[in-house]
């Protein structure tokens, strides 16, 4: 139940981010990381990771994609970074970026790999 809480919580977060970047109102502690070189894309990978797994985690269930199964949430959390991503072209103070969606993308695939080595872990123990 926490884990659903905490996914729900980073979510709503997330948003927060998003609504706030388009409106051209960064939050100070997210609009420092501008600051550093590649520090916005160093957030894509750990926020989109750390969305990632803790949806993938908290909502484990699969879909098949030919002999693969792959989360449900991770697919989700990846179709929403590339929507955000493009509709920033929308927005004056926001641009479409390649390399920023594509560290999105990698966000997301960290993020169902740390999940997946997660739940074997605990399969593992409870055997």
């Amino acid at each position: 139940m926490i884990l659903k809480i905490a996914a729900l919580g980073f979510l709503l977060f997330i948003f927060f981010i998003t609504i706030a970047a388009d409106a051209g109102q960064m939050p100070g502690v997210l609009k420092a990381m501008y600051d550093f070189p590649n520090g916005d894309r160093v957030g894509h990978v750990m926020l989109y990771g750390i969305l990632t797994f803790l949806l993938t985690s908290a909502y484990p269930k699969r879909v098949k994609l030919g002999l693969r199964s792959i989360p449900l949430f991770s697919i989700v959390v990846l179709i929403f970074a590339t929507v955000e991503e493009c509709s920033q072209s929308l927005f004056a103070s926001r641009t479409f970026d390649l390399i920023d969606l594509s560290c999105s993308c990698i966000g997301v695939l960290l993020g169902s790999l740390a999940s997946h080595r997660w739940w074997s872990a605990s399969e593992k123990t409870e055997q």
